[in-house]
């Protein structure tokens, strides 16, 4: 009972359920940030949170500039407002940066070159508005710069971090890169104490019902800045005991969600399931290795059903349309014209036309 409460709550304040956003920007302010190592993958995140969005409205929403991919949260990519991108690297990429000591000797990274790739990238990127992944790849190699096994990826990755650059908007299949500054020149001016109100309150609104300790793994704080950061919160947020533990969320999603059957098509890394550190109200423990069948920390796209993680699904791009195959964990609780219908939501979202829905139990 506990766990179905929390999950409809969730279902409802992460926008997934019921109560939809208009605009690519609102969908990652409401929940602070989304998950994006799959490109694709993290468009349908904040697409399925939209009335009648699709892939387009998402990428354009990028190149507006109203909404930026970076390195942003727990040094993983993530989709975050463009106005908010700046205090949270100030904030949270410092712990991340202290730990990735380590990395930068095994990879021979040292503060002399990194200061070389920071020079090399900064002024062509003056030069050209937005390089290429691959082109930036080959103007460190050209300068010498080994960028082999990963080194050249980390490079990228740590100039991110400490603010330089962030993704730009895609050319075909390939990621640009930009300079933040030039990229992102209307921000907030927060102080630390700010920032960790901020962050908490659109966690625990966005995510609520949630845990002092989810909000900690979410974010890469500290206990201690989480904490802190709630405290600084209270006044928009509330606390209730569910199951002997302390959960919070929004004021105004402190009541009951009325329970009603809901079916639904998520991506691999989606916030329902990542942006928690105990997952254990919509996944049941027996499941979780089949969301990784890996191994290799690739999250499989998810079906839901009734706010329960209760299978994986797979696509297959055709030449104008979209093949389907869904795996349920255990015998489906709903009916499969309820998959198909959801599996159309999908289809509508990338454009193309839905050819089959599979499901193999």
């Amino acid at each position: 009972m506990a766990n179905m409460i929390i999950a409809y709550r969730r279902l409802l304040n992460q926008r997934i359920a019921w109560a939809k956003q208009k605009e690519p920007d609102e969908v990652l302010r409401g929940l602070g940030g989304v998950q994006a190592q799959d490109y694709a993958q993290a468009l349908w995140a904040i697409g399925l949170r939209m009335q009648d969005a699709t892939a387009a409205d998402i990428e354009r929403a990028i190149v507006n500039k109203k909404i930026v991919l970076t390195w942003a949260i727990r040094g993983t990519l993530h989709f975050v407002p463009a106005e908010d991108v700046k205090w949270m690297i100030k904030l949270l990429t410092p712990r991340i940066l202290a730990q990735d000591k380590r990395r930068l000797e095994q990879l021979e990274i040292d503060p002399q070159l990194i200061a070389q790739c920071e020079a090399l990238i900064r002024d062509a990127l003056e030069d050209k508005s937005r390089i290429l992944r691959p082109n930036l790849m080959k103007l460190l190699e050209d300068a010498g710069i080994d960028t082999k096994n990963q080194r050249g990826y980390h490079l990228l990755w740590y100039l991110a971090q400490i603010g330089l650059i962030c993704l730009g908007p895609m050319e075909g299949k390939q990621q640009t890169f930009v300079l933040l500054d030039e990229w992102v020149q209307h921000d907030k001016k927060l102080s630390v104490e700010e920032s960790l109100q901020q962050l908490a309150k659109r966690y625990f609104t966005g995510h609520g019902p949630a845990t002092l300790h989810d909000f900690a793994w979410w974010s890469g704080l500290t206990v201690a800045e989480a904490r802190q950061g709630i405290e600084a919160a209270q006044k928009a947020l509330h606390s209730e005991k569910i199951d002997g533990h302390e959960y919070w969320m929004g004021k105004d999603s402190a009541v009951e969600t009325k329970e009603q059957s809901f079916v639904c098509l998520l991506p691999g890394y989606d916030e329902y399931l990542l942006g928690y550190k105990d997952r254990g109200a919509v996944l049941a423990a027996e499941h979780a290795p089949l969301i990784v069948p890996g191994k290799n920390g690739v999250f499989a796209p998810m079906l839901i059903v009734d706010g329960q993680i209760s299978g994986v699904w797979k696509r297959t791009i055709k030449k104008d349309g979209v093949d389907l195959v869904i795996h349920p964990f255990t015998e489906l609780t709903c009916t499969e014209d309820r998959i198909i219908e959801a599996a159309r939501r999908y289809s509508e979202f990338i454009g193309l036309r839905l050819y089959q829905v599979a499901i193999h139990r």
